[in-house]
C-alpha cells in the first residue's frame, strides 16, 4: 500500500497532526508535506501533494487550511488530480463514489477535530463506482487535456 500524502498551511497544522495521526493508528503510512508556520503559503503545499498524486507517489492524500477551499483549487490544477472540499460524511463518500477525488480537503476553521475524522473514515472506506459516473469522469479528463472544451462536451 502506498503511502498517504497529509498537507497543510499554518492554519491547517492542528488537523493535519490529528489526521497524520490517525491514519497512523489506522496503519497508513503518511508522508507528511505540512508546514506548521507561516513560511509556506498553501498553494505551495497542495501543488507539491498534488504532484505527488498525479505521479502516482500517493493514490489519495488530504491537505487541511482553514477552510479547505483553497488547498482544492490549488490542488486542482495539478493535471489528473480530483480534489474535494468535505466537511460531511455524505460530501465525502460522493467525492470517491461518484467523482472518483483523490484528495480530501478540510477546513480547520469549518470543522472540529472529531468530525473530521468521521469524514476522513467514511472517504477512506469509499471507492469510486464504475458505471454511470465513469462517462463524466472521462469527460472531465478529456476537457482536462484539452480534448474537449465547453462548446463540444
Amino acid at each position: 500500500m502506498k503511502p498517504i500524502g497529509v498537507g497543510s498551511d499554518d492554519a491547517g497544522a492542528t488537523l493535519r497532526l490529528a489526521v497524520a495521526a490517525h491514519l497512523r493508528e489506522l496503519g497508513y503510512e503518511v508522508d507528511d508535506y505540512g508546514v506548521d508556520d507561516s513560511s509556506s503559503a498553501y498553494p505551495q503545499v497542495a501543488f507539491e501533494v498534488a504532484a505527488h498524486v498525479a505521479s502516482g507517489k500517493h493514490d489519495r492524500a488530504v491537505l487541511c487550511c482553514g477552510t479547505g477551499i483553497g488547498m482544492a483549487i490549488a490542488a486542482n490544477k495539478v493535471r489528473g488530480v480530483y480534489a474535494a472540499t468535505c466537511h460531511d460524511v455524505y460530501s465525502a463518500q460522493r467525492a470517491r463514489k461518484s467523482n472518483n477525488a483523490q484528495i480530501l480537503t478540510m477546513g480547520q476553521r469549518i470543522v472540529g477535530i472529531e468530525l473530521a475524522l468521521v469524514i476522513l473514515d467514511a472517504w477512506l472506506e469509499s471507492e469510486f463506482e464504475h458505471g454511470r459516473s465513469d462517462a463524466k469522469v472521462a469527460l472531465i479528463a478529456q476537457h482536462e487535456q484539452g480534448l474537449v472544451d465547453a462548446e463540444t462536451a
